[in-house]
């Protein structure tokens, strides 16, 4: 959690501040970190609340700062308070200072956000929006990768590990558990972790995704045997994984025809220049990858590196992401029939006629229809 991170000493006042949940305007999934601290401190018997706010922070004797986005704000003088204690990967991403064992493998304090979740119902907010908050036990069984893509947090490992035991985080009262492994199928343990997870008899997810080059016949037959929760997660990240993608995918389709939703991240330069030719190289690779997970009936899920911005094209990164995320356009229309809904001389429009022109060799993708291709 922090860099200078001390545990110990006499009774105090904690506050706990999800700088998340005070600084983006939505907040669907809670901060894992902020609830092993709760849990921790409620056990040593001092007082912690969830602060909504950075007011009146002196009256704590420590406040904890925590953040998963690395561009949420956080006022600069708030950091700066001899009482604050702040750290993770939203505030030094790889660089992040690990929590001390006994916070880490903590039990996590899964009430926490009742305050807020309540206040959030009552205003008339769906319950299903909330149900990570409710309904969840949230934990890794495993940490690390051996990938070393240069986009991610986990570039520094070399292998995949056992992380904690599912009783670490299984609370006896949530009907659902939710995994943030990094790479499950990466670990040599995997078919005994799952396992474990099968016999809780409750459903499961990997809300981080699966690596869909490591499925073999044994590993999918396991999953799909599984009570999955949800929609198989998958990422496709890179054009040159097409071949062993594709192969993969008709490999998990001898075990079922569910829907699966693959994590496509663009906008991030390999190469570290983001040049002109990396942006007009991009866009049609994402393309490439978008119509290769229609042909099989996958979602694409467009997460855009945040230098997207700095692209001549970024309101076709928009528009992309407009369509891909919301499965009730992209399983009904083709890219011209999102953007047509959009209306004429709209914001879309205008950049969608732009990028056909820029790339007249990319129009073949406009008209390609979900599961049609």
């Amino acid at each position: 959690m922090a860099q200078t991170f001390t545990i110990g000493g006499n009774w105090m006042r904690i506050a706990i501040i999800d700088a998340d949940l005070v600084g983006r305007k939505r907040h669907r999934f809670p901060n894992l970190v902020c609830m092993k601290l709760s849990g921790y401190h409620k056990e040593r018997g001092d007082t912690v609340v969830l602060k909504q706010d950075y007011d009146g922070l002196a009256a704590f004797d420590r406040v904890y700062l925590a953040k998963v986005f690395t561009d949420t704000a956080v006022p600069p003088d708030v950091l700066r308070l001899p009482n604050v204690v702040y750290g993770g990967t939203g505030f030094f991403y790889d660089k992040a200072t690990p929590l001390p064992s006994a916070i880490e493998h903590h039990m996590p304090d899964y009430h926490l956000y009742d305050g807020w979740v309540q206040a959030q119902l009552a205003a008339g907010k769906r319950r299903q929006e909330y149900r990570y908050y409710l309904d969840y036990s949230i934990g890794y069984l495993t940490r690390g990768c051996f990938r070393h893509c240069a986009f991610c947090v986990n570039q520094h490992y070399d292998r995949v590990m056992v992380h904690s035991p599912l009783s670490e985080f299984l609370a006896p009262g949530r009907k659902k558990i939710c995994l943030l492994d990094d790479n499950f199928f990466g670990c040599p343990s995997w078919k005994e972790l799952l396992g474990e997870l099968q016999a809780t008899g409750r459903p499961f997810q990997f809300k981080q995704g699966l690596d869909e080059r490591l499925l073999t016949e044994e590993r999918c037959e396991a999953l799909v045997a599984s009570k999955y929760d949800g929609e198989y997660i998958f990422a496709f990240d890179n054009i040159a994984d097409a071949p062993l993608i594709e192969r993969k995918i008709q490999l998990l389709r001898k075990y079922t025809s569910a829907v699966c939703r693959f994590y496509c991240f663009t906008g991030f330069d390999r190469a570290g220049k983001w040049a002109a030719a990396f942006w007009h190289r991009d866009l049609v690779e994402l393309l490439e990858r978008i119509a290769i997970l229609m042909r099989y009936r996958c979602l694409p899920y467009v997460m855009r590196f945040e230098r997207y911005v700095e692209s001549p094209y970024r309101g076709m990164y928009v528009t992309l992401a407009r369509w891909c995320n919301q499965p009730a356009f992209f399983k009904k229309k083709s890219l011209r029939e999102f953007v047509e809904a959009n209306g004429a001389g709209s914001v879309t429009e205008q950049y969608f006629s732009g990028f056909e022109k820029a790339f007249p060799e990319a129009a073949s993708f406009s008209d390609l229809r979900f599961g049609e291709v």
